[in-house]
């Protein structure tokens, strides 16, 4: 079962005085089956980010529509756009966006705490989620006196907690070195097995090479698609590798 369609996607941005127009997103179309793990490629300027903002319901597509879980984005009134997004997606970011004046904690229940839950029912749904990522005892903690694997962990758990139809990941490990990443990937791919649906927007073969299929965007569309099929992360590495490869010379058709 889908969990996200996207159809006919495309963005127009127009100048200030309306005089230049930017295609960002040409015509944008694909599914993600709830469950999936799916990874999002392209060069700079390829039209991710805008993808990302849109499925974000951040921004609005000029053409085209997105459903969640059924929901059409278009159908949200504007009024509740906020509450949808914080009940059906969780968001990981490249910079972790934390609150330095909040413990970690009390940063991964912000999203609950502006639903009105009890502290009790948030602490229920937290213990499990930091226990799967190794964050228990770095509770009390605030962001300034971890690591950036521990808070990127922190970030991951905030997106978590609120159980999300989908988690939209921007550039997760982007601000982490070697280690980190390589702890990231293996929580992200566990979270992804206890059944979470993750769509990554990323730069890094490694990181795409733990997902189930990578979507290459080029020019606004998505040009090639690879599922993982049988391979592993090693063999889904070279593949994607190559596909990059072939994409920046032009060696390869649509």
């Amino acid at each position: 079962m889908s969990i996200l369609e996207v159809k006919g996607l495309q963005k127009v941005y127009a100048s200030r005085f309306g005089g230049n127009k930017v295609e960002a997103l040409k015509n944008v179309s694909f599914s993600v089956e709830a469950g999936e793990y799916v990874a999002i490629m392209g060069e700079s300027g390829s039209g991710k980010t805008t993808l990302l903002n849109i499925l974000a319901a951040l921004d609005k597509p000029t053409a085209g529509t997105v459903i969640l879980d059924g929901k059409n984005l278009k159908e949200v009134r504007e009024s509740a756009i906020a509450a949808f997004r914080r009940d059906n997606l969780g968001f990981v970011f490249q910079d972790f966006n934390l609150l330095d004046t909040f413990t970690l904690e009390d940063n991964i229940y912000l999203p609950l705490v502006l639903t009105g839950k009890s502290y009790q029912e948030m602490r229920e749904r937290l213990m499990p989620i930091a226990e799967k990522l190794g964050i228990s005892a770095l509770l009390k903690k605030y962001p300034y006196e971890v690591s950036g694997g521990q808070k990127q962990r922190a970030a991951v758990a905030r997106a978590m907690i609120t159980n999300p139809k989908l988690i939209l990941a921007d550039e997760p490990t982007g601000a982490l070195d070697s280690r980190s990443t390589d702890e990231l990937l293996q929580q992200f791919a566990e979270v992804n097995r206890m059944g979470q649906t993750i769509l990554m927007v990323t730069h890094s073969v490694k990181a795409a090479s733990v997902s189930s299929r990578v979507l290459f965007i080029k020019d606004g569309e998505v040009f090639h698609q690879i599922y993982r099929g049988s391979d592993t992360d090693e063999q889904l590495y070279q593949k994607i590798s190559d596909t990059l490869t072939l994409l920046a010379t032009g060696g390869m058709k649509q």
